[in-house]
């Protein structure tokens, strides 16, 4: 991971306005990296950001937001995919655990790639915090992989 972070922003629909409070309190930190978000939520980031920009009259820094398809249409599969490839440092996801989706397979394999890539997941808004005030947000940090090299190398009956 290198000091420039690649950040994946999720959000359900119910957790949308928690995401926007978050990005409006820590936008000076985020556009520092590289941004990747779903859909819907990749645009509501980026008018969040300008919004900031010009309510705090600081130059806008040109955010640029890597937007993937919406959750349900497969941008949740298409994560997953960036983190299978090593292309995402850590993801901020707030999901709605009240609200059943009709893509909540993609939902859990997300969460299950991220895990088994050991990569940072923060669900709620605590977890973030913690994780983008880490002294680690602005180092290169090389976490720990598992190999799977046996698992791949097994025979199948």
């Amino acid at each position: 991971m290198d000091k420039t972070k690649r950040i994946a922003l999720v959000a359900h629909d119910n957790r949308k306005r928690d995401l926007k409070e978050w990005v409006e309190y820590n936008y000076r930190t985020l556009v520092r990296h590289n941004l990747i978000s779903t859909g819907t939520t990749g645009r509501m980031v980026e008018e969040t950001i300008r919004a900031k920009f010009e309510h705090d009259r600081v130059p806008n820094e040109g955010v640029k937001i890597k937007r993937l398809r919406s959750g349900p249409l497969g941008g949740d599969l298409q994560l997953g995919g960036l983190i299978a490839d090593g292309k995402i440092d850590f993801v901020i996801f707030f999901w709605d655990p009240m609200e059943p989706f009709p893509h909540d397979v993609d939902v859990k394999a997300l969460l299950r790639v991220a895990v088994l890539y050991n990569i940072p997941i923060a669900c709620n808004r605590s977890t973030a915090d913690f994780m983008i005030s880490s002294p680690l947000m602005n180092e290169k940090y090389l976490p720990v992989t598992k190999d799977y090299s046996e698992y791949l190398k097994r025979k199948l009956p």
